[in-house]
């Protein structure tokens, strides 16, 4: 089992003398016109640019995007983020014993408890019909890809286990609004929430890291689930017409917007409400992942995020004391 600190704990000058993936790996050429070679290197914890001055021709052959290397080098910072000065890297052998898998981050949640929880939830949706559709598509060869599977490449819960992590953040906010709300149809919403985003398991792959795949470049894991769910549908006899639309509406529109990506807008109080769940969901893991991977050097803010564009402040604000100032406000 592979043990090294993580290199986000790392602070310039510190040494590194780890075992890393390689996430890019090309020529470039200096402003004074010499080459040097260009890597993102990555552990579970963050990945990090990364440049090899010298000695690096014969690494560049024998080095891919997705191989796990050895790297030594030191920890320094460029216009206030961290980077690898690399002396030298060398491909793994057997005998190392690391894996792909060493590196790929996980959900920090236990996999059982989510399993539980995931399977629990869906038991009590009431409509039979939509209870049958559940159990029809969530085969445990579908659940294991479904509870495995990132629910992005590097915005927000980019992890193993990851998209099964945001559906249940989403089913809880939905949840919620039902209770607020009790004229939205809690059943259907709970089933577009869970099948929102299920043909992300077609759609990206985590063999070697987080990439999308043929299908999910050409055909996107909106258009994928949607299809899918109106084949297990057709398959239900007598499943209502009007049902069955609602359900592919959610699926359809759940990212909002024509410009998102969505091929159309929410048209029902189900379809504004997931919308609106899964952007709550999204963003505050991405800015929360973000107010760790992303700081500049010697800063309570991170660097500008293109994705969110802005960037963000880390008020350092301890959580229990700000409940310990608030009870005593109202004791």
């Amino acid at each position: 089992m592979l043990s090294q600190p993580d290199i986000i704990t790392l602070s310039k000058g510190d040494a590194v003398d780890h075992f890393l993936i390689v996430r890019k790996c090309e020529l470039r050429t200096s402003k004074t016109n010499k080459q040097f070679l260009a890597l993102e290197l990555a552990d579970k914890s963050i990945s990090l640019n990364s440049n090899m001055f010298e000695s690096f021709e014969e690494i560049y052959t024998k080095v891919k995007a997705g191989d796990v290397v050895k790297v030594k080098g030191t920890i320094d910072d460029y216009q206030g983020s961290p980077q690898i000065k690399v002396k030298s890297i060398r491909p793994t052998k057997v005998t190392d014993d690391v894996t792909v898998m060493d590196f790929l981050a996980k959900s920090k949640r236990d996999m059982g408890e989510m399993r539980k929880e995931f399977f629990d939830r869906a038991d009590k949706i009431s409509n039979l019909k939509l209870h049958t559709l559940i159990k029809s598509i969530f085969t445990e060869d579908n659940f294991v890809k479904y509870s495995t599977v990132p629910a992005g490449k590097s915005w927000h819960h980019s992890y193993i286990g990851g998209l099964l992590e945001h559906t249940l953040e989403i089913i809880k906010i939905c949840d919620l609004m039902c209770d607020f709300h009790p004229e939205i149809n809690r059943d259907l919403l709970i089933c577009g929430a869970i099948l929102h985003d299920f043909g992300k398991i077609e759609e990206l792959s985590f063999e070697t890291g987080f990439e999308y795949t043929d299908k999910g470049k050409l055909v996107g894991h909106i258009v994928i689930s949607a299809i899918l769910v109106n084949q297990k549908i057709d398959e239900i006899i007598d499943f209502p017409e009007d049902l069955k639309q609602c359900l592919i509406h959610l699926i359809l529109s759940h990212q909002g917007k024509l410009e998102h990506a969505s091929p159309v807008v929410p048209k029902t109080l189900e379809a504004i409400a997931l919308y609106q769940a899964d952007e709550l969901s999204a963003k505050v893991n991405a800015y929360k992942n973000a107010l760790t991977t992303e700081m500049k050097t010697d800063s309570k803010w991170t660097k500008f995020l293109s994705l969110a564009s802005t960037d963000l402040y880390s008020h350092g604000i301890n959580p229990e004391i700000e409940h310990q100032i608030n009870k005593s406000l109202f004791d």
